[in-house]
């Protein structure tokens, strides 16, 4: 009770002070201050290696603020770099060196006659420096390969591998930012590392091209199609630079053969197509532009029953067929595998079949990568995998795989569908992928489509199907950002938007 009775004693005295003072001060409105406060929310992103992209929450009372870099010193003891830049200015980006920690600190400068601000604080670590300049066609050749790279720069040397191939650089070479390497193995991808005594300033990639050797070499002036249909099971036939269109009509193959341009970057020009029948078991078709002159319908397909282990198409141009891209419809043609990469296809336009069109013909593996389409199956389906086949019923699987590729303006239509897949069980892989400027349903409406369809890491744009929850097949993961393509209705579909760019969404060679 004690305790108690203090306790109201103290209460009732507060009470007496609080009742007996007034507060008369006047209230503080500002402050009085003799410099500018430090910026605020200080952003760094590294972008393309080596440039680090800056901003943060500008003052309209500041006039300019002062940004300075130190390297591989947070104490700033030698300063690296210093810029100085209006709020107009932001956000700023600043071109450094590679594998470096970065400190960088920014002060404000007084619009108003105060002292500068203290200084705001942060870091970063750039990546590998990248000096090297663009492929250009014709660097690659069979056995030598050209490697480009911001002339002037200090750099003493290159490293190939495979096989620790060392080329220093000479000071003519130094000046030029051009350097030819030899002695290298035909068909073999390179990764070439420059560098300035120990430290990288840049890499590239680069394959180098096939050597004529022993396989058949075909010119403008030889019958090409004789000489295909004269093949041999397994031959190679490599086919020189230039316009063989004249040469038109249907190849008819009953053996294992590759059909390939002998340059990668200057592709012969063709107007033929391909029909497979049992004893083509393995065919690859491979630095070709086919041209369909918009008469010829398919550019390949199964006609005849029998067991196909592979079909690749790569480094293709293809363009102006009137039907499908790849076909089958004859009841016992079995395909193991069905692959396209790092190809172009145009104007495929799908009168009376569907792009990729596997009916009565079965295929248990198709695999589409680095590759653009454009207006393809405008009016119809991308892939078409039926449930019509002899082995659909046997427990196998159609395994589908859409990753890296840009589809702009395929399946046009409310109707149409990219997954038009019925194959009894089918399992697919969609990631990496842009897909734009299509009224398609989206994927698809069919419930026999894989129901847990693997989507990752693509993009959408003036797509909507693809996303639409009310579709039985939908991606929800996905983004819906504008690419800001180049020039689409000409063929130029290089990303301007840097996210999507940054996300490596889409076919590669649009990523600059």
């Amino acid at each position: 009770m004690k305790t108690k009775n203090i306790y109201k004693g103290f209460i009732a005295f507060l009470a007496f002070i609080v009742a007996s003072c007034s507060y008369d001060e006047e209230v503080v409105e500002s402050l009085s201050i003799n410099r500018e406060f430090a910026p605020v929310s200080l952003s760094t992103i590294v972008r393309n290696q080596t440039y680090v992209e800056m901003s943060w929450t500008v003052d309209d009372n500041i006039d300019s603020y002062i940004v300075e870099f130190s390297a591989d010193d947070p104490d700033f003891t030698t300063i690296y770099e210093t810029v100085e830049v209006t709020a107009e200015e932001l956000p700023i980006t600043v071109r450094l060196e590679g594998e470096t920690v970065y400190s960088v600190r920014v002060k404000a400068k007084s619009a108003r006659e105060l002292d500068d601000s203290s200084w705001a604080l942060g870091e970063f670590t750039t990546l590998s420096e990248q000096i090297m300049l663009p492929y250009e066609l014709g660097d690659a050749d069979d056995d030598n390969v050209t490697l480009r790279w911001e002339a002037g720069l200090n750099v003493t040397h290159f490293m190939l591998q495979p096989g620790d191939i060392r080329h220093d650089i000479t000071a003519q070479e130094k000046i030029d930012g051009v350097a030819n390497i030899t002695g290298l193995t035909s068909e073999t991808e390179y990764k070439a590392t420059l560098y300035n005594n120990a430290k990288q300033r840049g890499f590239a990639e680069i394959t180098t091209g096939v050597a004529v050797g022993n396989n058949t070499l075909v010119s403008t002036t030889d019958d090409l199609i004789q000489i295909l249909n004269n093949a041999q099971d397994g031959e190679i036939i490599l086919i020189d630079q230039g316009d063989f269109t004249a040469q038109t009509g249907t190849i008819t193959l009953d053996k294992s053969i590759t059909i390939r341009g002998l340059k990668t970057d200057f592709k012969p020009k063709l107007s033929l197509n391909f029909e497979f029948n049992a004893g083509a078991t393995d065919v690859n078709l491979i630095d070709l532009d086919l041209d369909g002159a918009t008469t010829i319908q398919d550019v390949a397909r199964y006609t005849g029953a029998g067991n196909y282990n592979s079909l690749l198409i790569k480094g293709c141009n293809i363009h102006d067929f009137d039907r499908s891209f790849i076909a089958g419809n004859t009841t016992d043609a079995i395909v193991q595998s069905v692959t396209v990469e790092d190809c172009i296809v145009t104007n495929v336009v799908t009168n009376g079949g569907d792009f990729i069109d596997f009916r009565n013909s079965d295929v248990f593996n198709v695999t589409v990568r680095t590759s653009t389409f454009n207006n393809c199956a405008p009016g119809r389906d991308f892939f078409r995998i039926d449930d019509a086949g002899t082995s659909t019923q046997n427990g196998l699987v159609c395994n589908v795989l859409l990753e890296n590729s840009t589809l702009y303006g395929c399946c046009d239509s409310s109707s149409k569908r990219v997954l038009y897949i019925r194959f009894q069980t089918n399992d697919i892989i969609v990631q990496n992928t842009l897909i734009t400027d299509t009224g398609s349903e989206g994927y698809s409406d069919q419930s026999r489509t894989d129901d847990t369809v693997t989507f990752s890491n693509n993009n959408y744009f003036n797509a909507d199907g693809f996303f639409n929850p009310s579709q039985t097949v939908f991606d929800g993961s996905g983004t819906q950002l504008d690419p800001e393509f180049a020039d689409p209705l000409n063929g130029d579909f290089t990303i301007g938007n840097q996210t999507i760019k940054d996300n490596l969404i889409g076919d590669p060679r649009w990523i600059k």
